[in-house]
């Protein structure tokens, strides 16, 4: 997947705003002001960090040698991933979501309200 592909596939989710605070050559994906991912499109190869719970993050480090610990993260709930081809496009998509929605869980009720009311 191309970082433009992860940018479009972040974008789609509701709520969800980019935001550039670590400079031009990272973009941080929140919804509702929380951070759930991390993409630096000019890294070689490009990568995204992803929230993620924590048996999962193992089982995708252990599937996926590009699916590494998150950098500069909680490394315990976050996994960066090398964005060289070698993670199906939907596993990555799966993994967009599934960060997403574990922000989106944490969220208080009335800000998850008015996220599927934007659906």
């Amino acid at each position: 997947m191309t970082p433009q592909a992860i940018e479009g596939c972040a974008l789609g989710l509701p709520g969800t705003t980019e935001d550039h605070p670590f400079g031009p050559d990272s973009t941080v994906f929140k919804v509702a002001d929380k951070v759930f991912a991390i993409l630096q499109p000019s890294e070689d190869p490009p990568q995204v960090t992803l929230k993620c719970e924590p048996s999962l993050a193992l089982e995708l480090r252990a599937q996926f040698p590009a699916v590494i610990e998150g950098y500069h993260v909680n490394k315990k709930h976050w996994n960066t991933v090398m964005l060289d081809g070698s993670v199906p496009d939907d596993e990555l998509r799966e993994m967009i979501e599934h960060s997403y929605q574990r922000v989106v869980a944490g969220l208080p009720k009335a800000a998850r309200q008015g996220l599927s009311e934007r659906t």
